[in-house]
């Protein structure tokens, strides 16, 4: 039998935010084989020596209460109040962070300057490097002329996130803010990247940048995405 391994997403009941007072105790007998709760206790143990450490808790913590300024108790029950460059906004602010630096690809250069123009009016210091800097040709990496978006013959630029990386490592930003890279360009971003970052937006150019759309929709219209062949 193959070894049982964590499976959060297939879990029934979600155990680990339970409906209780904070006088009792979750209780994780009734969880199934693959409850990460169960199988990874140990590990979950050994990650709260993490947590221990001054400077993590501290952000945790901070993190913690900006999750909970995020909602609202009205007559109606809890809602939610501020949209996420907002939180980020915020949170910038919590953790005392004041060069932010900004990655984004070129197709969102617009969205760049509007996200700029918001950090710069609440006094943060930006640095933006957009995917293309350095107009390194495609060809560099291997891209044939059949394999250009604008088709044979055309100069592209090849999308640089490493650069993008070094270049806001270089400039010793505090936070980096990681806005519409392409799927694995967004992945060497963030294994060259050594500043703590988040994510504002990730590139969807068929939904608007709205990537669960199409996930949500995969019963019906994107029911191709259930399908056994890939692309």
């Amino acid at each position: 039998m193959d070894k049982e391994r964590p499976q959060c997403a297939r879990c029934p009941r979600i155990l680990c935010e339970p409906d209780m007072t904070v006088d009792s105790k979750p209780n994780f007998e009734k969880a199934p084989r693959f409850c990460p709760s169960k199988l990874k206790r140990d590990i979950i143990k050994e990650s709260l020596h993490e947590y221990a450490k001054d400077d993590i808790r501290e952000f945790a913590r901070l993190a913690s209460i900006q999750e909970f300024q995020c909602y609202e108790h009205t007559p109606e029950g809890i809602r939610t109040k501020i949209p996420r460059i907002e939180e980020t906004v915020q949170f910038a602010g919590k953790i005392g962070f004041h060069k932010i630096g900004l990655a984004f690809c070129v197709g969102l250069a617009g969205e760049a300057q509007m996200v700029t123009e918001i950090l710069e009016s609440k006094n943060f210091e930006v640095v933006s490097v957009c995917c293309k800097v350095g107009a390194i040709p495609k060809e560099k990496i291997g891209i044939k002329e059949e394999e250009k978006i604008s088709g044979p013959g055309w100069y592209e630029s090849m999308c640089n996130p490493i650069a993008q990386a070094e270049i806001l490592n270089s400039e010793e930003v505090d936070f980096v803010i990681l806005m519409g890279l392409c799927v694995g360009h967004d992945t060497l971003f963030i294994r060259y990247c050594r500043a703590p970052m988040t994510v504002l937006a990730v590139k969807d150019r068929v939904t608007g940048h709205n990537p669960l759309a199409a996930v949500y929709l995969s019963h019906s219209y994107y029911e191709r995405l259930r399908g056994k062949t890939v692309g």
